[in-house]
């Protein structure tokens, strides 16, 4: 036999991981084999939430059908409110659990209304946001079943 021969049995490809690696498929396009990707969609993040009627409206938002903003007379009722009560916009965001600039946004007239924050800033700050008394002190009454 011929000493210089070398046989191999079984060559190992590359693993799952190598495989999928941006290199691996560059080098595979580059030697001209077929190469096929698919990306998963929220692939491991555990998503459950489906795109509402209401945010594909929003992102076709035109001027002859736009979302209704927060009124600015709203906004300067929260900044008056929140500023008597000696707190920061943060102070109020922290304390109905929002983040800050959603406070910034319903102050500047920038937000969409949301029912349940307006609720929550309503109870933060003592004054009505909603209705026709906008800036009137909010009655606490003893709350109903």
């Amino acid at each position: 036999s011929d000493w210089d021969t070398v046989t191999v049995l079984r060559k190992k490809g590359p693993s799952a991981a190598q495989a999928k690696s941006k290199q691996a498929i560059l080098a595979a396009q580059r030697r001209g084999e077929d190469v096929e990707t698919s990306k998963k969609w929220a692939a491991g993040q555990n998503k459950q939430h489906f795109i509402t009627k209401n945010t594909a409206k929003l992102d076709r938002e035109t001027e002859e059908l736009h979302h209704d903003r927060v009124p600015l007379e709203v906004g300067k009722v929260i900044q008056q409110g929140r500023q008597s009560k000696g707190m920061t916009q943060k102070d109020l965001a922290t304390k109905i659990n929002e983040k800050p600039q959603v406070i910034a946004d319903y102050e500047s007239g920038r937000a969409i209304p949301n029912n349940q924050v307006m609720g929550k800033i309503e109870r933060a700050i003592g004054l009505k946001l909603r209705g026709k008394d906008i800036g009137k002190p909010l009655e606490t009454g003893p709350k109903g079943k």
